[in-house]
């Protein structure tokens, strides 16, 4: 029996998640768990084969993993958070012989990296530079406002500051005065340091196998980091053609081959798109989890038969339904942050519970009462989860609890 998994390759998922251990154990490949040591009782008490490993910057440690993991037969790594991206690209390109797989990784987690690779295949990014400390960022806000002709006691256009690679929105901040850039702390720095780009935010969830697109989902902001749906409104649908065009440059300007890649871009009236940035990891919002609800496929296992290469065409035409026409209806979320220092009681409305289109909520009452601080948008307190069959009344519930008091 072992000889004949270690034939197959074993798929080795990196990082620790639930749903996607789940996911994998539902299909029919061997697998193992590359995660933090503090979740190796969990995994022996449940039979998950397991391998603890630190994550942090890769280091002259980083050969000694790939040795450990070849040995127990791995052909593949699978990132799932932002950390573990440069770990399996070091891992794959090991595992494939090709060195270009790692360095292709860099460049999906260093945000001026990927700017700059982007500007250079012709994608409309907005102005950038990398700051190095805050005299660097009143430099940037001035030399962007002077640009846009601003006369004296005209309000600044923002300038957005990033760390360079933190994950999605963690240490994002909007920036319009001079006391706005004393607050960004010192381990943010070096960062990213952009202009302000208007239009309606969307993001992307692109399954890609052998450098073709093999399913697109575009996923609607209502209000980032707070809620979104899946699939998009007729509305932002209309300009399908013209996002999978971009998409299709984005793949071909960064050389993706496999695995999934979350894109976020802007886009005007008019239909002109600018580019935000673009993660290789499972995507936050629960995006995975709507999908799966509007189309009735498991997201989760998508990545991973994407992220391989022996996987045959037949699979994936199998595995995919079609984009937008065979979704069953509009699956949204709604992350809940508490608005309170002490939380004493959970508040969910009756109507919301009577409501059709309510589907679910996790949200709880933590082990303590004081509300931690809050770290871009990954530490909401519990989401609630909605599903009906138009995207107007979808959108319409998503910002009349965006304000509600949840917790009091």
């Amino acid at each position: 029996m072992e000889d004949s998994i270690l034939n197959q390759g074993i798929t080795a998922l990196l990082g620790w998640s639930l749903p996607v251990i789940e996911a994998a154990d539902r299909m029919d490949r061997p697998f193992l768990v590359v995660g933090p040591p503090e979740f190796q009782e969990f995994a022996d008490r449940n039979e998950i084969a397991f391998v603890a490993w630190q994550f942090e910057r890769l280091n002259e440690q980083s050969g000694e993993l790939a040795e450990l993991l070849e040995q127990k037969g791995v052909k593949l790594a699978v990132p799932i958070y932002e950390e573990t991206v440069e770990w399996a690209g070091a891992l794959n390109a090991r595992f494939q012989k090709d060195p270009r797989i790692f360095n292709r990784s860099l460049l999906l987690r260093d945000k001026g990296l990927m700017k700059r690779r982007a500007q250079m295949a012709g994608i409309k990014v907005g102005v950038f530079e990398e700051a190095y400390n805050r005299d660097d960022v009143h430099r940037f806000l001035k030399r962007v406002n002077e640009a846009l002709i601003k006369l004296d006691g005209d309000i600044n256009d923002p300038v957005h500051v990033k760390p360079l690679s933190k994950a999605g929105t963690v240490g994002h901040r909007l920036i319009r005065e001079a006391g706005d850039i004393d607050l960004i702390p010192d381990e943010d720095f070096p960062c990213l340091i952009e202009s302000h780009l208007d239009g309606q935010e969307f993001s992307c969830e692109v399954f890609v196998h052998n450098g073709k697109i093999r399913f697109l989902n575009i996923t609607e902001y209502v209000h980032l980091g707070h809620s979104n749906f899946v699939p998009a409104s007729p509305e932002l649908e209309t300009w399908r053609p013209q996002i999978h065009a971009a998409i299709e440059k984005l793949i071909s300007a960064f050389e993706i081959k496999y695995g999934i890649i979350h894109p976020e871009y802007f886009i005007s009236p008019d239909g002109t798109l600018n580019f935000g940035e673009v993660a290789a990891r499972i995507p936050g919002g629960h995006i995975f989890d709507l999908i799966g609800k509007a189309y009735g496929f498991n997201a989760y296992q998508a990545q991973i038969l994407c992220s391989d290469p022996d996987t045959t065409e037949e699979e994936l035409k199998a595995f995919f339904p079609k984009e937008v026409e065979d979704a069953k209806g509009y699956a949204g979320s709604l992350m809940v942050y508490p608005r309170v220092r002490l939380i004493q009681r959970l508040n969910v409305p009756t109507e919301l519970k009577n409501d059709p289109y309510f589907d679910r909520h996790d949200m709880f009452i933590p082990a303590t009462s004081k509300v931690a601080e809050r770290v871009g948008f990954g530490n909401h307190y519990g989401t609630v989860f909605f599903y009906g069959d138009n995207s107007a009344r979808m959108k319409e519930l998503l910002l009349q609890y965006e304000d509600y008091d949840f917790y009091i």
